[in-house]
């Protein structure tokens, strides 16, 4: 299955404003191939359909959702963090409910996004590959929520998630980033940051690469963990800055690895070369991995502060 990079989205968002330029496109959203605008988002993906296609989105805040069911769709701001989708979700899901064949975010924002069961997300991805860079979630219940789909990949290269998650709903608590069952989670210079409950990033997939992202919990509230691996994963967390805040719900642990079952093993998981400390004024003790799978065993190569342990079995 095709998809592209990260790197390629965002090549590919620098050479979209001399597209339209020469097109002359005045409508909100463009699908680039053909020059035809939109003023309405679900209409510009529809034209798409079952096909590929790249869908320019101008600047300006945008109260507009879309449901993508099929096809190949690259969703790019023509003004990186100008185009913005504030509090309109569609199903009750997202401002972006995903489960075609692939789809590409670039350069947007995505605020204010709440529903009645809390899991309003700016991106819901229900079914094929998905690769968000450039972007900005904030405010809202959850920044990005996924389905299980075992074949599927998520990237996420340099975006930002703020002011993200809540425990207040009775089915659980949202999440920064909260995957299900797929077979690859990649999460690279991204940075996330005053959490509002729940954890920063929790992944079901039996893979990840989580590396060079920084954690800033120092803003948080009421947060758990940085890095949940509920059911075990293997992989690599690497290279990473975490800072724990005061305002824990749960300051036991940063990175926690199977706490809720066993589903894949652990054995493979590589902790190297991050950084953690508590933040200035904090005195606890807390644990840097916590394991319940007992499998981990590459930790190496970490920068860890006061009142941090290296590893706990549980």
């Amino acid at each position: 299955m095709k998809r592209l990079t990260a790197l390629a989205a965002l090549a590919a968002a620098a050479a979209i404003p001399a597209a339209l330029l020469a097109q002359g496109s005045p409508a909100p959203f463009t699908v680039v191939e053909t020059g035809q605008g939109f003023a309405n988002l679900q209409a510009a993906v529809d034209s798409i359909g079952d096909g590929r296609g790249t869908i320019a989105i101008a600047p300006g805040n945008h109260r507009q959702c879309a449901v993508q069911n099929a096809g190949e769709i690259a969703y790019l701001a023509t003004q990186p963090g100008q185009a913005v989708f504030d509090a309109v979700t569609c199903e009750g899901k997202a401002a972006l409910v995903l489960r075609g064949r692939s789809a590409q975010v670039s350069g947007l924002v995505f605020q204010n996004m709440r529903v009645r069961d809390y899991n309003g997300a700016g991106i819901r991805m229900e079914a094929g590959d998905l690769t968000v860079a450039q972007s900005w979630f904030r405010d809202s219940q959850q920044g990005i929520l996924t389905a299980n789909a075992e074949t599927a990949t998520l990237v996420v290269d340099h975006s930002t998630f703020t002011r993200l998650g809540t425990c207040e709903g009775s089915g659980g608590c949202a999440h920064s980033i909260y995957t299900g069952a797929l077979g690859l989670v990649r999460v690279t210079n991204s940075r996330f940051e005053q959490g509002r409950g729940g954890h920063y990033l929790k992944a079901r997939a039996p893979r990840v690469e989580i590396a060079s992202n920084s954690f800033d919990d120092a803003g948080g509230r009421a947060t758990n963990y940085m890095i949940d691996l509920p059911a075990g994963a293997s992989g690599q967390i690497s290279n990473n800055w975490f800072v724990q805040g005061r305002d824990k719900e749960n300051y036991s642990a940063f990175i926690a690895v199977a706490p809720e079952s066993r589903d894949y093993s652990s054995a493979g998981l590589v902790v190297a070369g991050n950084t953690a400390r508590l933040a200035p004024g904090v005195d606890r003790n807390t644990v840097f991995v916590a394991d319940w799978s007992g499998e981990v065993q590459q930790i190496t190569g970490n920068t860890l502060g006061r009142g941090l342990t290296r590893y706990e079995i549980r």
